[in-house]
């Protein structure tokens, strides 16, 4: 069994940002800053407190400016580009980035969330079912601004419905992904398509699983989800 720490992550930064334009719009979403630091730094030190060593970096939408500000490396991170020429959607992006990547399996992310929970329990349960994909999974008290997860026997995804608009607690896809490189590879090249709408409805029955995480979570694509961003780091860093 492998170890999440010999996984390439890939952080999804190619969003127009169309929802954080009022507060954010000279820049990618992933360089809105909280407390003085780009959001993206926040994604980058987890993934280095979990050990990973590579990352790839799917830009589009001013993407010259994520280049420009992070170079080629973060701390003990090597930084990779994928750079799209038009936009290519939560699905497009990963596929045209898997020439960059060795590992088996990949690591993926929205850059536009924070789920502060332990990635190495998510990893080596993917493993241990030998799984073409896993969501990790988040509880929130209002699923109607989230992708809702329906689970079935030892965590099968069953149902998938994005944003559908239902309302009441329950676990919701958290823009977290371990998926193998099989499972990136059947997706088509170089078309713009998301992996919410087009492609987890049609992973299901194909050993797609969803697993319950636990710990605080941040939307930050939204401008509310943005003015919570400050008090969440600083209540995760212990200071009320």
């Amino acid at each position: 069994m492998g170890h999440l720490s010999e996984s390439a992550a890939v952080i999804l930064a190619g969003g127009l940002g169309t929802r954080l334009r009022p507060v954010a719009a000279d820049r990618p979403k992933v360089l809105a800053e909280v407390q003085g630091r780009p959001f993206l730094v926040y994604l980058l030190d987890q993934l280095e407190s979990f050990g990973i060593r590579e990352v790839v970096l799917c830009t589009g939408y001013l993407g010259g400016q994520v280049r420009a500000r992070f170079g080629e490396a973060y701390g003990p991170l090597r930084l990779l580009y994928s750079q799209e020429s038009s936009p290519l959607g939560t699905g497009g992006a990963p596929r045209l980035a898997l020439p960059l990547i060795q590992s088996d399996p990949v690591l993926v992310m929205n850059g536009d969330s924070f789920y502060d929970t332990d990635l190495n329990a998510f990893f080596t349960w993917h493993e241990e079912r030998g799984a073409m994909a896993t969501m990790l999974l988040v509880e929130v008290e209002d699923m109607r601004h989230y992708g809702r997860v329906d689970l079935g026997g030892d965590s099968l995804i069953v149902g998938f419905v994005e944003k559908d608009g239902q309302e009441g607690r329950g676990w919701v896809n958290s823009g977290i992904y371990l998926v193998s490189r099989f499972g990136l590879e059947t997706l088509q090249v170089g078309e713009p398509f998301s992996l919410e709408r087009d492609v987890f409805p049609s992973w299901i029955g194909k050993e797609f699983y969803g697993y319950r995480g636990e710990g605080y979570f941040l939307d930050m694509g939204t401008p509310e989800g943005y003015a919570l961003a400050e008090s969440f780091f600083l209540r995760k860093r212990g200071i009320r």
